[in-house]
């Protein structure tokens, strides 16, 4: 998968996030949710961009790991609204496949690019 393509998934990913967002009620508790969840979502697609021109090795990996960080953020929060919200459970299980899915190809970046430039 290229760059393009990752970077494309990323905000198509914080997008989705948004929109679902605006489909829920509003409450105390999603509102809570909701706030950390935008910051979160949108967080690791801007980093991911950051990433993609970072200036060495170590800063791509520093980059990289605020999105993993951010995603896992993600991940909870989709999971808190979706015990709040067993109305939209297929809308959040689409968003939680595609947020571990881009963990998962997070994680390896990092890993791949700790293998090949060893310190």
């Amino acid at each position: 998968m290229s760059i393009e393509e990752l970077k494309s998934r990323f905000k198509k990913f914080a997008v989705g996030v948004a929109k679902l967002i605006q489909s829920l009620q509003s409450s105390t508790i999603n509102n809570a949710y909701c706030n950390q969840l935008i910051l979160s979502s949108s967080s690791s697609a801007a980093n991911y961009r950051a990433a993609c021109r970072g200036k060495s090795p170590a800063d791509f990996i520093n980059k990289l790991k605020i999105v993993e960080e951010e995603l896992d953020e993600s991940i909870f929060f989709l999971e808190m609204l979706e015990e709040f919200n067993t109305g939209k459970t297929t809308e959040i299980q689409t968003l939680l496949k595609e947020a571990n899915e881009l963990l998962a190809i997070t994680v390896k970046s990092i890993k791949t690019t700790r293998a090949n430039n060893p310190k």
